[in-house]
C-alpha cells in the first residue's frame, strides 16, 4: 500500500496539555513526523505519514479531540480559521498515488461528517469550481460561514447543515506537497505585508499557486504568510526574491523566513543565505529524508 501523507491543522497553539492529546489521538494508527505550533497564529500543524485507512483512522481520532477540546467561540489566532480541526489535506507524494490518496480524503471527510462536523471539500475535490479556494469559505470567519449554512446558500458535502457548536466545520482535500512558508519583514507595517501579500499572490498577478496574506506578529514583526502550491516550480527561494523585488519601494526588506511542516527537496533550490529559514534543520523538515529516518 502506499505512503501517503496528511498535514492536519489545528485551531490551539500555547496548551502543552491539549496538544498532548492531539498528538496521541494522530499517531493512533500513523506516524507524526513534525509538529509546528505557532501562538500568533493561533494554529498547529501535524505532519503525519501513514498508508491508506490508518491515516483515516487517525485524522477521526484527531477530528473527535478536536471538539471536545477547542471552542471555537474564543478563537482569536491571526490565521483564518473555521474549524478546529481547521483544515486536513491527504497529500501524495507520488502521481500514481494520487488515486489512493483522493479515496482516503473522501473516507475522511465522510467519517468526520458522521460525529457531527460539517465538511466542504476544497481544492481538485470540490464539486463545484467556485468551491476551490478556502477563502471561499473562510472569508468572514466561522460567524459568516453560520450565516450562509443557516440561510441555505452553502450546503456541506458530508455531514449536519450547520457548523458544530464548538468544532465548526473542516476543509478536505487531496493534493500533491505545497511548501507553507512566511516571510518576515524589517521595515514593514502591516499595511505594507497586506500590499506585498496581494501583489505576490496569483490572484493578484503573481505567480501560478502563491496564495498570500499580510499579518503583523506579537513581536511586532510584519509577515508576508504564505502557501505556495506547487514549490518544485516555484521554490521557496523565488518566493523570497519576489518578495524583496515587492517590498523595496516599500521601504522593506525580508529578512528571516519561517517553514510550517515539510517541503520537498526541490524546493530548496537556489535558496538565498541571506534570509534564513528559522529553525530549519534539512534532516527533519525535508520530506525526502524525513521519511528515511528511523521513527521517533
Amino acid at each position: 500500500m502506499p505512503t501517503l501523507l496528511a498535514v492536519p491543522n489545528v485551531s490551539v497553539a500555547g496548551d502543552a496539555e491539549v496538544l498532548g492529546r492531539f498528538h496521541e489521538a494522530f499517531g493512533r494508527a500513523a506516524r507524526i513526523l513534525d509538529v509546528h505550533t505557532d501562538a500568533d497564529h493561533g494554529r498547529s500543524v501535524f505532519t503525519l505519514a501513514g498508508e491508506s485507512g490508518g491515516l483515516a483512522e487517525s485524522l477521526l481520532a484527531g477530528a473527535e479531540e478536536a471538539v471536545e477540546a477547542i471552542d471555537m467561540s474564543s478563537y482569536a489566532g491571526a490565521h483564518p480559521a473555521i474549524g478546529a480541526l481547521d483544515v486536513c489535506p491527504i497529500v501524495w507524494l507520488r502521481e500514481e498515488d494520487r488515486g489512493a490518496a483522493r479515496t482516503e480524503a473522501v473516507a475522511v471527510a465522510t467519517q468526520i461528517g458522521g460525529i457531527g462536523v460539517p465538511v466542504f471539500l476544497y481544492g481538485e475535490l470540490a464539486r463545484e469550481p467556485g468551491r476551490a479556494e478556502r477563502a471561499y469559505f473562510r472569508n468572514g470567519g466561522l460567524a459568516e460561514l453560520w450565516l450562509r449554512m443557516d440561510g441555505g446558500e452553502l450546503r456541506p458535502d458530508f455531514g449536519p447543515s450547520v457548523p458544530h457548536r464548538r468544532g465548526g466545520a473542516t476543509l478536505v482535500t487531496a493534493r500533491p506537497p505545497l511548501a507553507a512558508f512566511n516571510v518576515e519583514l524589517e521595515g514593514a507595517d502591516l499595511d505594507t505585508a497586506r500590499a506585498v501579500a496581494a501583489a505576490l499572490r496569483e490572484a493578484g498577478g503573481g505567480a501560478p499557486g502563491v496564495r498570500a496574506i499580510g499579518l503583523v506578529l506579537s513581536s511586532g514583526r510584519a509577515q508576508v504568510s504564505t502557501n505556495v502550491h506547487d514549490p518544485l516550480t516555484t521554490p521557496l527561494g523565488a518566493v523570497v526574491e519576489e518578495v524583496r523585488r515587492l517590498a523595496a519601494p516599500l521601504g522593506a526588506r525580508p529578512v528571516e523566513a519561517e517553514l510550517v511542516g515539510l517541503i520537498p527537496a526541490g524546493a530548496l533550490v537556489d535558496y538565498p543565505a541571506d534570509v534564513p529559514i528559522r529553525g530549519f534543520d534539512p534532516a527533519r523538515h525535508v520530506i525526502e529524508r524525513r521519511l528515511a529516518a528511523p521513527s521517533g
